[in-house]
């Protein structure tokens, strides 16, 4: 399978890359800098070097799947808003498009009583420095839930999201999960198992779903 991943040498993107590689698909990083793609991934990788928000239809007409893992800083944070809309907008012109897969932050899922995780972020020190993040990634998630014409799916990591290796991934739906000690964690390989997952066996079709590492 032929996979463009939006923002592949970042945080979630490389080990969703290493990932596919592992399982025989054929990823691309779509990425800005392929300088430093090429320092996490070396001979084996390829590369589309773009802005996300430049890419035309004949760019992803190559692809089964797109997955959106774009990272931003807090100043830029309204670029995950930004791709989401230039993607679908894509998408509707494409007579066989590819499969949009949108890597969501934890700030949308629910934690009862009417609140978002989001809220209770808020709380936390130091808040205005990166809240913007969350907020637009939720507000991203906001504007995919209008869309009814174009295959997407969307996937939030749990409140703490680290990097590490594969634990067993266990799914959730917009309700943040937690282990049985109360943890809500999950790796960044946990995670790429759950993409790959999804993408080989579609089982959510326009919603959000979400992921914790078994043991946490």
């Amino acid at each position: 399978m032929k996979i463009g991943i939006i923002g592949g040498s970042g945080k979630a993107g490389r080990d969703i890359f290493r990932e596919a590689v592992k399982r025989g698909d054929v990823p691309t990083a779509i990425v800005r800098d392929t300088r430093k793609a090429e320092g996490v991934f070396g001979d084996y990788g390829n590369y589309l070097a773009k802005d996300a928000r430049r890419l035309g239809a004949a760019d992803l007409a190559s692809f089964d799947v797109v997955v959106d893992a774009l990272g931003t800083t807090p100043a830029d944070a309204v670029q995950h808003v930004e791709v989401a809309k230039h993607l679908i907008g894509l998408a509707r012109t494409m007579r066989d498009a590819p499969r949009l897969v949108f890597v969501l932050g934890a700030g949308s899922l629910e934690v009862g009583e009417g609140r978002r995780h989001l809220d209770d972020l808020y709380d936390e020190p130091g808040t205005a420095s990166w809240i913007a993040i969350p907020e637009q990634q939720a507000r991203e998630l906001a504007f995919l839930r209008t869309v009814d014409d174009v295959e997407w799916v969307g996937i939030s990591p749990s409140a703490e999201f680290v990097v590490g290796p594969a634990d067993r991934p266990v799914l959730g739906g917009d309700t943040l999960l937690r282990g049985p000690g109360g943890a809500s964690r999950v790796s960044t390989g946990t995670f790429a198992v759950a993409v790959l997952d999804e993408i080989h066996d579609p089982r959510h079709h326009r919603e959000r779903f979400t992921v914790r590492d078994e043991h946490c």
